[in-house]
């Protein structure tokens, strides 16, 4: 905007009608105090400035303007029809103009004069603007240099008092800060510490900085006063700034007594792993002798047994026919030998189950069905309902399955209630985990199996006791047993990766569930044989 200033309007008016024909905003003033008011409240690009005036003349108004940090650098054209001469001039220069012109006035020449001090005047803001974001830009990077002072200070500080060795690497790779930890390991703040020769850490280390990568990794320090390598873990990280990398700090952490005892306790497990190896195949040996022993023993065993009951069923039968208290009494010794038998049978086939076997596919189905046929003359003479759903084919040992499932079904068949028919029903689900409550799915990893009858039962308080090897629950002279069928189930379950357990209540039946994997994993396979093995021994 120009600002035009004249105590006569009829010079005003032309001026500003010649200015706006241009696109030159106007404005005006009639007075040198009107103009200096207008000044103070609004930027013009250009003064066209009266000298003569009542009052405050042009000189003075330029002259006061030239105070005011807000429109000193205004261009001011001062007009005069009257102070023409040089004195004038001069002063109209001296006060504050940039040019002088007299009345009357070329318009041409004024209006290039003005569109020329327009032009210099937008410049002149454009270099202010130039020079007031420069300032700011110069502000903000000394801020940001002083942020940035303090904080390598502060970072200095944290690392100085760190219980590390502590370092900074600008990003040239060159050493720009360490910590008095340093100093044990290298001459001076410019020098790596020596490192073993036999770790790589530096040709990796060069592979991270140039990606720009954070770096951790072992190395081995020579100290310099006692020149012994230390163990150390290196890790050096990026530090960024706007995305961009601005230095890395790095730290060497002290592992040497860990690292010292990680080696003394791999050099005892090592040993002990090849004393454990010894031990296991003297074990081995020693198991198998055993076997052999135990085989030998019960056929040793079983064969003067077979001899005291043929000889006894001879006596009897040939001499003692008329003698009802000697016939009692052989009756007891039979009956004894034929126990003593069954128990020398029950212990062999417990120890039988140390020996390593394979799983395989196993159809129960045929398997219940082949031992149904062996109770038969037992479930016909007792009248018994056995009732058995399709089970499914399941990985197993068939000849020790086959054994759980019939020591369960003898059991059924042989606690029953005095003068009541056995009724014995066989169920499964498939269960989503190996635990005898678990969720019924039909992807379940675990089939459940439940044999339930309709027996005497046993008081659950005895749960626990029911697997332990010889323990007994009920009358020897009421029902026949030697007290190792559960416990050989329980130990066939253990070997195939499975679970027994019972609900029971006496004179209410009894509930025996077992819980076995579809499908034996190879690796479960042999630690389960390996650990039915240790605790065999």
């Amino acid at each position: 905007m120009i600002l035009i200033v004249d105590d006569r309007p009829e010079n005003i008016l032309p001026l500003k009608k010649i200015l706006e024909l241009h696109d030159f905003q106007t404005d005006s003033a009639e007075s040198g105090e009107e103009a200096l008011k207008k000044i103070l409240n609004t930027s013009y690009s250009v003064i066209i400035m009266d000298v003569q005036m009542p009052g405050m003349d042009g000189f003075e108004v330029a002259e006061a303007i030239s105070g005011f940090s807000k429109a000193k650098d205004t261009p001011i054209i001062f007009l005069s029809a009257i102070n023409t001469e040089k004195r004038f001039i001069t002063k109209g220069y001296s006060s504050g103009g940039i040019d002088y012109l007299t009345k009357p006035v070329d318009p041409d020449i004024l209006l290039l004069k003005v569109k020329t001090f327009y032009k210099l005047y937008e410049q002149q803001q454009e270099l202010k603007a130039i020079q007031e974001s420069l300032r700011k830009e110069i502000e903000i990077r000394n801020r940001a240099q002083e942020e940035l002072a303090a904080r390598m200070q502060e970072l200095r500080f944290i690392l100085e008092s760190l219980p590390q060795i502590a370092f900074t690497i600008k990003t040239d790779g060159k050493i720009e800060y360490v910590n008095e930890h340093w100093f044990q390991y290298s001459v001076d703040a410019n020098t790596f510490p020596q490192i073993h020769s036999d770790d790589d850490v530096c040709e990796r280390w060069d592979a991270h900085f140039q990606r720009g990568l954070e770096f951790t990794s072992e190395a081995r320090l020579m100290h310099l006063d006692t020149r012994e390598y230390k163990h150390f873990l290196l890790k050096i990280i990026p530090i960024f700034q706007n995305g961009v990398i601005i230095r890395w700090v790095g730290s060497f952490t002290d592992i040497h007594q860990q690292k010292v005892a990680h080696e003394v306790l791999e050099m005892k497990v090592e040993i002990r792993t090849r004393e454990l190896m010894a031990k296991n195949s003297e074990l081995e040996t020693t198991n198998h002798e055993l076997q052999q022993f135990a085989w030998v023993v019960s056929h040793d065993l079983k064969e003067p047994l077979r001899k005291i009951q043929t000889f006894s069923h001879l006596i009897k039968d040939k001499y003692l026919s008329g003698n009802a208290e000697a016939t009692s009494y052989l009756n007891r010794l039979i009956n004894s030998s034929a126990r003593m038998s069954r128990l020398i049978s029950d212990l062999l086939d417990y120890s039988r189950l140390s020996v390593k076997a394979f799983f395989q596919p196993t159809d129960l189905n045929i398997l219940i069905t082949e031992l149904l046929l062996d109770f038969d003359e037992l479930i016909h003479e007792k009248n018994a309902v056995i009732d058995i759903d399709r089970l499914p084919i399941i990985d197993t040992i068939p000849s020790q399955i086959r054994q759980v499932f019939q020591n369960l079904l003898g059991n059924a068949l042989k606690f029953s209630k005095p003068d009541v028919s056995p009724v014995i029903s066989i169920t499964y689900d498939l269960i989503e985990t190996k635990n005898t409550d678990g969720v019924i799915s039909p992807d379940g990893e675990y089939c459940r199996i439940a044999i339930e009858d309709n027996g005497i039962g046993f008081d659950e308080k005895f749960l626990d006791r029911i697997f332990i090897i010889f323990q007994r629950l009920n009358n020897p002279g009421n029902y026949e047993g030697t007290g190792i069928g559960l416990a050989i189930a329980k130990k066939i379950m253990d070997k195939h990766n499975g679970l027994i357990s019972a609900h029971s209540a006496q004179n209410h039946g009894a509930k025996f569930i077992l819980v076995l994997p579809l499908v034996q994993e190879k690796a479960a396979n042999e630690t389960q044989s390996e650990n039915q093995y240790t605790e065999n021994l």
